[in-house]
């Protein structure tokens, strides 16, 4: 039984059939196609992923950007506040130091008081004096000139020959505000608080509409049944596309935070041109203004009948001269003083 065992062992090795590779079928073919595709999605969707977190994170740095320079510009105008606030201070204390140069006054004319005469020129000098720390400081013309003239008709009440020369010098500097170039500061400041009032209600560019001439119109019954189709057509395909022609092509689109900020700084621009214009302070004034116009004509929507009201106001307010050569009025105060110095070395003599 082992022998024939043995015999074909041998044979059977050596007639065994080589094996063959098998195929891959169609459902193998469509399992690797299945899983390219997944991983080409997966690759797109990853590139997408990618180009969208940069463009968040270009457009957040953009923003922030402009919130920064917004920013700056508000600290700007904060600072130029407090510029002004100080020197308010510093206008009321010349005025404080000025009420303590009306209390020494009143406490010498205790003092001198000899007669009624001293008396009117101890205040015709104090008025003289006011008029000019008002001309010198506030560059406020008509007080200076009611002062005068308030002096001159203490010293026509008064009604002494010696006087006329003090009279004649005081009218010379009565002729001189008188010959001044009149600036309607009053108007001009309204002006300016009618722009302030005014800011909220004015349109940005990215807040306009398209017109209303381009709605489509209701087909003619009357024409053919093919024009209305033309018509038809040709109305819808006119509303997938609208052609908008604007001046400014490059108008910024502004968020809600940033027109708000703009709105705040166009008027603290303003406040500072009215703050400018109260002191005479002409460049300033100008620089204030023109900010403000090129603010108005590049963010806001100059198709607007209120941006160019407003815009008109501002060309002519720019135009507008506020600056007063101010005359020196001081020959009147140094003619009572020289005057009331003789009239008591008179009796010593």
């Amino acid at each position: 039984m082992s022998e024939p065992l043995e015999q074909t062992t041998p044979s059977n090795t050596q007639t065994a059939p080589r094996a063959t590779p098998r195929r891959v079928g169609w459902p193998g073919i469509v399992a690797v196609a299945a899983l390219a595709l997944s991983l080409w999605q997966w690759w797109d969707n990853r590139q997408q992923y990618n180009n969208l977190q940069q463009e968040l994170a270009r457009r957040l740095s953009e923003a922030d950007g402009a919130m920064k320079q917004n920013s700056v510009t508000v600290q700007q105008a904060q600072e130029a506040a407090k510029g002004a606030q100080t020197n308010l201070l510093v206008l009321e204390s010349k005025f404080a130091d000025t009420q303590n140069q009306q209390v020494a006054l009143e406490a010498m004319y205790q003092e001198l008081s000899r007669n009624r005469d001293e008396w009117s020129l101890t205040e015709i000098e104090q008025i003289l004096s006011i008029a000019g720390q008002q001309l010198q400081l506030a560059g406020n013309v008509h007080g200076a000139l009611a002062a005068l003239q308030a002096a001159d008709h203490r010293l026509q009440r008064i009604d002494k020959p010696q006087l006329a020369g003090l009279r004649k010098v005081i009218d010379q500097d009565i002729q001189k505000l008188k010959a001044l170039p009149f600036v309607d500061i009053v108007g001009l400041s309204v002006k300016l608080d009618n722009l302030v009032a005014g800011i909220d209600a004015l349109p940005l560019i990215s807040e306009a509409r398209p017109s209303q001439t381009d709605l489509p119109t209701a087909p003619d019954t009357s024409s053919s049944a093919w024009n209305r189709w033309t018509s038809g057509i040709w109305s819808e395909v006119r509303q997938l596309v609208r052609i908008q022609h604007m001046d400014q092509p490059d108008a910024p689109l502004l968020s809600p935070s940033q027109s708000y900020f703009l709105r705040e700084n166009l008027r603290l621009r303003l406040l500072s041109a009215r703050l400018a214009l109260l002191s005479h302070d002409e460049i300033p004034y100008k620089t204030d203004l023109r900010a403000a116009r090129d603010w108005l004509n590049r963010y806001f929507d100059t198709a607007n009948r209120s941006v160019r009201n407003d815009d008109s106001v501002l060309r002519q307010l720019i135009e507008s001269s506020i600056s007063i050569q101010v005359p020196d009025v001081s020959g009147s105060l140094d003619a009572v003083r020289n005057y009331k110095l003789t009239a008591r070395e008179a009796p010593a003599q």
